[in-house]
């Protein structure tokens, strides 16, 4: 019998910010591209900023979001990439200064050494989008290879409805050139 050859897999990194309960949109949307698809969150995500039972169930395999020990087994085969959505102002911050305290910040500061394609979409209100380490950090993570959408702060438009958040768009990033 011919082995069949794996599918890419995709790591999504998933912050606490209220657009988080859309982050099975993102994963319905690489299963579709042909991806297997594993959840990491941040401590935070996980306490209510989306629904961890239905995002297990749609990607077939428990979220992470603290280290296994070393006997434990790896939940995930490595990752051919790796999209963080919504990328918060928190991580983002840590990951740039390289604070993995966490196993989703470890996982963002790890994948650039591995060679592995990041895409970030960011979800940042205004007014700390325009503190000075924010964008300090977008710099030095744009400088590792990093890729980001468009940022979305969530405020609402003139309408006084709130624009969609682009899930899709972390996936165009890491494919545009093949990754």
């Amino acid at each position: 019998m011919t082995e069949q050859p794996r599918k890419a897999f995709l790591y999504v990194v998933v912050c606490a910010a209220g657009i988080a309960s859309g982050v099975g949109k993102l994963v319905s949307a690489a299963q579709e591209r042909g991806w297997e698809v594993g959840v990491i969150a941040t401590p935070v995500a996980m306490n209510g900023f989306f629904d961890t039972a239905a995002v297990e169930a749609l990607s077939g395999r428990p979220i992470r979001s603290a280290w296994r020990t070393p006997a434990d087994p790896r939940p995930f085969p490595p990752p051919d990439a790796v999209v963080v959505a919504p990328a918060t102002f928190n991580t983002v911050n840590k990951w740039a200064a390289g604070l993995a305290d966490t196993l989703a910040v470890a996982t963002l500061c790890e994948a650039p050494g591995l060679g592995v394609p990041v895409a970030a979409l960011p979800c940042v209100a205004d007014a700390l989008a325009a503190h000075p380490a924010y964008r300090e950090s977008l710099h030095r993570l744009r400088g590792m290879g990093v890729r980001f959408g468009e940022p979305y702060s969530g405020e609402p438009q003139e309408d006084e409805r709130r624009p969609e958040f682009g899930w899709e768009r972390a996936l165009d990033l890491i494919e545009a050139d093949g990754a």
